[in-house]
């Protein structure tokens, strides 16, 4: 009985902090060198090109304008796009 309740909570832990962290979406018109290569497929060049783009645009209308910088295709944007915003939400 103690294992099984021990079990539970330990799973309700990993649920609470997964949903806690799904939740931040990083804002890609305000975010840093750094904030940006915290998502998944984004190195020092792709973060310095999204920022470059960024300064030259005015900043981003959509998060499908991402597919307009340099080195992000099709693919990396699909993978990006749950996890950035262009919005403070």
């Amino acid at each position: 009985m103690i294992k099984q309740n021990l079990l539970a909570a330990v799973v309700a832990l990993f649920v609470s902090f997964g949903t806690a962290f799904a939740a931040d979406k990083i804002n890609i018109n305000t975010a840093n060198a750094e904030e940006l290569q915290m998502l998944d497929g984004v190195g020092p060049a792709t973060a310095s090109a999204i920022i470059e783009y960024r300064q030259t645009n005015s900043g981003f209308e959509s998060v499908a304008e991402l597919s307009s910088v340099r080195g992000i295709g099709d693919k990396k944007l699909q993978s990006l796009t749950d996890d950035v915003t262009v919005s403070a939400e």
